[in-house]
């Protein structure tokens, strides 16, 4: 399909992606930065950890997708910080609350002291709500062209992030410790869980781009689908065949906390097939977009390919 318009790099291949990815990375974390400097109280432990959770080191998956979904529609980068910085400060908040003894009661998270264990519990629940609160800060008063999409972005980050997505998933997740669920419960504890912020970027930085058309809309999202369901699937894979150094985290943590996982309903290999399946869909969707989407692709390559 020939592409309409596209600012997107370059990027065929898996070390095309990474140098992309690090690009990217390297921008979100100044701009966390910015954003941490610029709170008041610099002094107070809630920033210090505020600092330690969001800027602890990670993928940077879903800024690195509000960046590329908008590059791909001609948007300009500095339009595109402030959605990137919001989506991956709801991320921080949810890895800090999901290490908590009540929750998953992890003691490292990317090879580091998790935010309860560097500071205290109180402080860690203090800082992931302090972050969630932050992200809406920055979508409202991030410099941004399309002001007309602000409210839109609010409302979608919100449903991302809340009862309606990534917490009710982590709900039906610490529900269903201890007992095996079906396959149609556990794809809706990952779809919410992990999926729904995937979307979300992907939604970001469509809407960052101002007036898409419904039908491009509509095929980044089932796109965005695919790959947020393979992204949990992939992690699933990992806590059986990683191992903790590498995942930065306990390796087999799913296994202890008796959780369902695709690997334990059905099978290492037959999990890593529905990660190939949900790959393949992912990249028909792009089919139908007439932009240059390769490094959408090889994003969804990367997804079901990482070891971390």
């Amino acid at each position: 399909m020939i592409p309409l318009r596209s600012k997107s790099t370059n990027v065929t291949d898996i070390t095309d992606f990474k140098a992309h990815l690090s690009q990217y990375q390297q921008r979100n974390n100044q701009q966390l930065l910015a954003w941490l400097d610029a709170q008041p109280h610099q002094d107070n432990a809630l920033i210090d950890a505020m600092r330690h959770g969001a800027l602890l080191g990670g993928k940077r998956a879903r800024p690195y997708l509000v960046y590329c979904v908008g590059e791909m529609l001609g948007t300009a980068i500095e339009d595109l910080d402030a959605p990137a910085a919001a989506i991956e400060c709801i991320h921080a908040y949810s890895l800090i609350h999901d290490d908590l003894p009540a929750m998953d009661d992890d003691d490292l998270r990317r090879g580091q002291p998790t935010c309860h264990k560097a500071f205290d519990e109180a402080t860690a629940i203090l800082a992931g709500d302090a972050l969630q609160s932050l992200a809406f800060e920055i979508l409202a008063d991030g410099t941004m062209r399309q002001d007309a999409k602000r409210i839109q972005m609010v409302s979608a980050l919100s449903r991302a992030a809340g009862s309606s997505g990534m917490c009710l998933g982590q709900a039906l997740d610490l529900q269903a410790e201890g007992h095996q669920v079906g396959l149609d419960a556990l794809e809706q504890i990952h779809i919410n869980k992990t999926g729904a912020l995937i979307r979300c970027a992907v939604k970001l930085g469509a809407l960052a781009s101002g007036d898409i058309s419904s039908d491009v809309i509509s095929h980044l999202d089932r796109y965005a689908y695919a790959i947020g369901l393979a992204f949990q699937v992939q992690d699933d894979i990992l806590d059986i065949v990683g191992d903790t150094e590498t995942l930065g985290k306990p390796q087999g943590s799913d296994l202890e906390a008796e959780k369902s996982t695709y690997p334990a309903l059905l099978g290492l290999e037959q999990a890593q097939q529905k990660a190939q399946n949900l790959y393949k869909e992912a990249l028909h969707a792009l089919t139908q977009i007439p932009y240059n989407t390769e490094p959408l692709e090889v994003f969804a390559r990367y997804v079901i390919e990482r070891n971390n």
